[in-house]
């Protein structure tokens, strides 16, 4: 088990139960601390870019520290998209990587996403191979703060990987729950 200095913390939001259970433990499988939500309005909430009457913030009031976002892309009421774009367009919160996850395989969706500023996109239901994807990323990402920013080429390979056709999901009737 990793110490809580290089434990890295991820915000889960999901509408199903089922799916956020889900990644919650495979997460936490993975040494992840995680903080679990049902809507992309109370991952805002959580990150302090809303207060409780909803009007946006950019101060990170609560002094949350999150490593990464991985979010449903679709809920009701805001959209992982939407989360995304709010995220990406904080002064406070833009740098924390988004991972976005569907059950749907639309490349136009996963490509808005990626264009958006999300740092991968997972199809549900997510797996412990994509998991294991999240933590070189992450730790990636803190050494290309010091060296520059090359997304952008990795971003690319994530869609071909993503889109791949021959790549099979379980269905959850499959997963040992």
């Amino acid at each position: 088990m990793m110490n809580t200095e290089t434990q890295f913390h991820v915000l889960a939001v999901d509408d199903s139960i089922i799916d956020r259970k889900l990644i919650e433990r495979l997460l936490k499988t993975s040494s992840y601390q995680v903080t679990a939500v049902d809507s992309g309005i109370k991952a805002l909430k959580y990150l302090g870019l809303l207060d409780d009457d909803n009007t946006s913030t950019d101060t990170n009031s609560h002094e949350v520290e999150v490593n990464l976002i991985i979010t449903d892309y679709c809920m009701p009421e805001m959209t992982g998209y939407d989360l995304l774009r709010k995220i990406k367009g904080s002064t406070s919160l833009r740098d924390i990587p988004v991972v976005i996850m569907s059950s749907e395989n639309v490349p136009a969706r996963i490509n808005s996403c990626l264009e958006q500023g999300a740092e991968e996109f997972f199809l549900k239901p997510v797996r412990q191979s994509d998991v294991n994807k999240l933590k070189p990323r992450l730790l990636r990402g803190k050494h290309e703060d010091l060296l520059g920013n090359f997304e952008g080429i990795n971003k690319r390979k994530s869609v071909v990987e993503c889109v791949s056709q021959d790549r099979t999901r379980a269905r959850y009737n499959d997963l040992d729950l």
